[in-house]
């Protein structure tokens, strides 16, 4: 069994087909379970209606860094972050982290709200998912200044170099590659895969986007989570069996909330 563990099944391009469709695509190419993502704690409604559709769909409470400068956003504390996690659907926080890429949000905003996410995590005892383009030095410095280094999460959709990918392992933290490891120009990427061990990596799709060859360019889904494990597969040379093994325990390892024997 596979894992998506990282997916927006809320988004408006599932709507036309539903979830349900969705899922049930997913699970006939070996895939057993779903982690949706909430990217705006104003808009957790809908991330919750959507995890509530199936007992193999979890999901997290967060902001995105592209939304932190929303007055919805902003000032949300780690107390009020906490409260939505005492739903049994809830098991990580996030997606939170820094963008300075597309810096659709000032960076001292953006690492306001991160900070808030961090102490939230620790406090509720939740992995952390975390996004981060173009940060990596702000990033680590915040999980080291605000975290202590005690922080515990996941490098969501990693794209980064062998710096941030070593860092974020001494810290603890898992690595999830997305379809990017597949495209064509994605050398240096694939050569990060090789050097995290597999009993560190999760797969996601991070669906609607980012959908691997031979897909790219259109809408992803979480069955496509599929060619993301062969690729790993191919680049630790192993079998696409060992990598689903693997990155399975390693999810529900982390979303240690989550009752296995009840998901699978």
């Amino acid at each position: 069994m596979l894992v998506d563990s990282h997916c927006h099944l809320d988004d408006d391009d599932f709507a036309e087909e539903g979830v349900s469709e969705i899922v049930s695509r997913a699970r006939s190419a070996g895939v057993g379970h779903f982690l949706t993502i909430c990217t705006r704690i104003a808009a957790f409604d809908r991330i919750m209606a959507v995890a509530n559709q199936s007992p193999l769909i979890h999901c997290t409470v967060g902001t995105h860094p592209h939304h932190a400068e929303e007055d919805s956003e902003l000032n949300v504390t780690p107390a009020e972050i906490i409260a939505y996690t005492k739903s049994p659907k809830v098991v990580g926080i996030g997606e939170t982290g820094l963008d300075y890429h597309y810096n659709h949000s000032p960076p001292e905003k953006q690492q306001k709200v991160f900070a808030a996410h961090i102490e939230a995590g620790l406090a509720a005892d939740l992995p952390l998912v975390i996004h981060t383009r173009t940060a990596d030095d702000d990033t680590l410095r915040l999980m080291h200044d605000v975290g202590g280094g005690k922080a515990r999460g996941v490098m969501h959709c990693f794209s980064g170099g062998p710096r941030l990918a070593e860092e974020s392992l001494a810290l603890g933290f898992y690595i999830s590659f997305s379809g990017i490891i597949t495209f064509k120009k994605a050398d240096e990427l694939r050569e990060v895969v090789k050097q995290v061990p597999l009993e560190r990596i999760l797969v996601e799709t991070d669906a609607p986007w980012l959908a691997p060859l031979p897909y790219r360019g259109k809408r992803n889904e979480p069955s496509y989570v599929v060619y993301t494990a062969q690729m790993v597969a191919q680049l630790k040379a192993v079998s696409v069996e060992e990598v689903a093994e693997k990155t399975t325990d390693n999810f529900f390892r982390l979303f240690s909330k989550i009752q296995r024997a009840g998901a699978a």
